[in-house]
Order: structure tokens, then C-alpha cells, then sequence
């Protein structure tokens, strides 16, 4: 068969042009680092690396999750830690107040400290994450969460929302805690808290509650205790109230109701009453119980006699437990923030191990082999220069080169 001269060169000229294409497509395949280029060059595999692509966007985007997790974790850490310090300082001032060589003034000194230290604590209660997000006000954090109530005080206006973050593909964490929980509430353990009424003109004064026994019928129901005729009556706060306990009272002699002991020393007045009910149900609003506090303190001993000095110290004793109450809440509190930030390390440790599973399986589906990547391009070079150089010399080749 013969072949045309113009049929030779269009043979010649896209056989070279193929392997120009060979060449240029080894060129880019080693300026990118990359077994394909194109979805086309490895449809299987292009596939494959689009999935681990996008699992490492996940695992990235949850990274950051995390990243801002523990930011808004620490700074409520921060600012939990200045409560606790707060309710530590105003526990010893309580204590200190309970002296019997101070004087009103004294106590009127102590009195403004401890509003003072209510009114940090209340700057610490409004605390924001530094973008104006408040961090205890629940889903309500553009506006602060304590103000002052109609009728004095501190009210809360916040909600129980709890903002939650996704930190990983099965979990979300709760990156702050409504101000509810942390300021008006107490822990279910925490016992009993007595207080006098504001009314008692004796001078009873209770000591601590001992439980005696968890398991005894009445155990944390609320008590009154009433006096009359030198008798205490112990009256469960039901409808219709039930006697848990009468009796001639003697004092410093433990009065036992309803699985706890509760000593009262002094000499309380007919119709004096005290009041025993479980913390939840005895004000757990630590604004409240320390500005009740502080009037305590505002108030003067000066002619009130030993009715008036028993009214403090049971006042103080309230408070006291109150505090006390309050401070171990707080506690609980910042310990389940801990335990939330070493979640988020632990996840971040396990995110990181994934990254680098994912991303050296990732590099096995699509990254280049360079030795072997190398050896093609010489291949494929050299052989298309001696097809170059093959071409050229045939399309110098004419009869009238060797006629002489």
C-alpha cells in the first residue's frame, strides 16, 4: 500500500503530539504531587479521596468547635473561681461578725464590707464571654442576667437554656451554665438549714443539725418548732401538720424529729418559733440570704438586751450555712466545667489521631509516587526526542541527494 507524503507527515506529527501530551500530563502529575489529575484519570479513586476530603473537613470543623468550647469554658472557670473566692471571704467575715467584743459600729463596718463583696459578686454574676454574649443568662445572653429586683434585691431574668456546641460527630457539650443553677440553687445533699423567726423574743439560740438517721420516717420533710409553757412542740410543715415530736425543754438537751438533732441553748419566750427545712425549700437565692445578712449586721444590739444578741447569732448562723450552701453548689459547678474541658482534651487527642489516619490514607489514594514519576518523565522524554530527531531526519531524506 502506498502512503502519501501528507499522510507520513499527519502520522508523524500527532504521534509526537501524543506523546508531547503524555509528557506535559507527567510534568503536571509532578508539579502537583498528584496520581490523577482529573476525576477521569481514576474515577475509583477520585471518588475515595472526595469522601476522605470531606472527613477531614469535618474533623477540622469540629477542631475549631472544640477550640471555641474551651475558650467559653475557661473564661466561665474564671469566673466561677472569683465567686468561690468571693463566698470564702464573706464566710470568714460571717464568722468574725459572731464576736462578742464587737460593737455596733464594728459590725456596721463589716456589714458594708460584705455589700461590698455582694456587689462583686453580683459584677461576676453579669460576667460576659468578652463579645457580649452574658455567660450566665441561658438562651437570654444579649442582656445581663441578675438586675435589681422592684422590691430590693437581685432578680434573676435569664432562663434555664443550656447553649450547647457540637464538639464531634456524636456529642454535644454545654459550653456555659444558666445563672439559676449556679446562684439560687443548692445541691440535693445539702442538708437542713435552721433560722429564727424575725419575731422570737427569747433567747434561744440553735446550734448545728445532726442527722441521726437518713432512713427514719420524716426524714427531710420541713419542721416548725415552737415553745409555750417551757414544752417544744416539733410540727412536720404538711396540711394538715403532723407532731413529729413535744416535749419539757431543757436546754442544750438534743431534740430529736425526724432523723436529725438539733440542740438549742438560752431560754426561747412563748410563741418563739424556729424554722428546719431542707435547703431547697429554705431560700437558696445566695443574694438574698446575704443581703438578709448584712441588715442582720445593720441592725444595733444597743438596748436590745440578750434577745436582740440572740437574734444575731442566729441570724449569723443562717447565714453561715447558707454560704455554706452556696460555696459547695458553685464548687459542683466548676468541677463539672473541669470535667467538660478534659472531655474536650480528650477528644481533641482522638480528633488528632484521626486527622493523621485520615490524611496518610488520603496520601496512599492520590499521592505520587516521585521515583517512579521521574523514570516515566525521561522515559517519555528521550522517547520523544528520538522520534523527533527520527522525524527530522526522514523529512530531510530526497532523491536528489544522491544523484551526483
Amino acid at each position: 500500500m502506498r502512503i502519501s507524503t501528507q499522510s507520513f507527515y499527519e502520522q508523524n506529527v500527532n504521534a509526537m503530539g501524543a506523546q508531547q501530551q503524555k509528557l506535559f500530563k507527567v510534568q503536571q502529575q509532578l508539579a502537583t504531587n498528584s496520581k490523577f489529575l482529573t476525576a477521569g484519570d481514576d474515577p475509583v479513586g477520585a471518588a475515595r479521596a472526595l469522601g476522605v476530603s470531606q472527613t477531614l473537613s469535618e474533623i477540622s470543623q469540629y477542631a475549631t468547635s472544640r477550640q471555641r468550647a474551651a475558650l467559653s469554658l475557661s473564661t466561665e472557670e474564671n469566673a466561677l473561681n472569683s465567686v468561690t473566692s468571693i463566698l470564702q471571704n464573706i464566710k470568714t467575715l460571717t464568722v468574725a461578725a459572731g464576736s462578742g467584743t464587737l460593737s455596733d459600729a464594728d459590725r456596721g463596718s463589716l456589714a458594708t464590707t460584705i455589700q461590698n463583696n455582694l456587689d462583686q459578686l453580683v459584677g461576676v454574676a453579669n460576667s460576659d464571654d468578652g463579645n457580649g454574649q452574658f455567660l450566665f443568662a441561658g438562651f437570654k445572653s444579649g442582656s445581663p442576667p441578675f438586675v435589681a429586683g422592684p422590691g430590693g434585691g437581685v432578680q434573676y431574668v435569664g432562663d434555664q437554656g443550656q447553649r450547647l456546641m457540637q464538639i464531634d460527630v456524636a456529642r454535644q457539650l454545654a459550653t456555659a451554665d444558666d445563672g439559676r443553677s449556679i446562684f439560687q440553687s443548692v445541691q440535693g445533699g445539702a442538708g437542713y438549714v435552721t433560722s429564727g423567726a424575725a419575731s422570737n423574743i427569747g433567747t434561744g439560740v440553735f446550734g448545728p443539725i445532726a442527722v441521726t438517721s437518713a432512713t427514719t420516717p420524716g426524714y427531710g420533710k420541713d419542721f416548725t418548732i415552737s415553745f409555750n409553757s417551757g414544752n417544744y412542740t416539733v410540727t412536720t410543715k404538711d396540711t394538715p401538720p403532723v407532731v413529729a415530736a413535744s416535749g419539757p425543754f431543757s436546754p442544750d438537751t438534743p431534740i430529736s424529729f425526724g432523723g436529725v438533732q438539733l440542740k438549742i441553748s438560752g431560754a426561747p419566750a412563748d410563741g418563739d418559733t424556729f424554722d428546719v427545712s431542707a435547703a431547697k425549700n429554705a431560700g437558696t437565692d445566695i443574694f438574698a440570704a446575704i443581703g438578709q445578712l448584712v441588715s442582720a449586721l445593720r441592725t444595733p444590739l444597743t438596748g436590745g438586751g440578750p434577745a436582740a444578741q440572740a437574734q444575731l447569732l442566729n441570724a449569723l448562723s443562717t447565714a453561715n450555712v447558707k454560704v455554706t450552701n452556696a460555696h459547695d453548689n458553685v464548687l459542683t459547678v466548676l468541677s463539672s466545667v473541669g470535667s467538660r474541658q478534659n472531655e474536650i482534651d480528650a477528644l481533641d487527642t482522638g480528633g488528632s489521631a484521626r486527622k493523621l489516619q485520615e490524611e496518610s490514607y488520603l496520601s496512599s489514594i492520590e499521592d505520587l509516587d516521585p521515583y517512579s514519576a521521574i523514570a516515566e518523565f525521561y522515559q517519555r522524554q528521550s522517547s520523544l526526542q528520538a522520534t523527533q530527531m527520527t522525524f527530522a531526519r526522514l523529512n530531510s531524506i530526497s532523491l536528489f541527494n544522491y544523484l551526483g
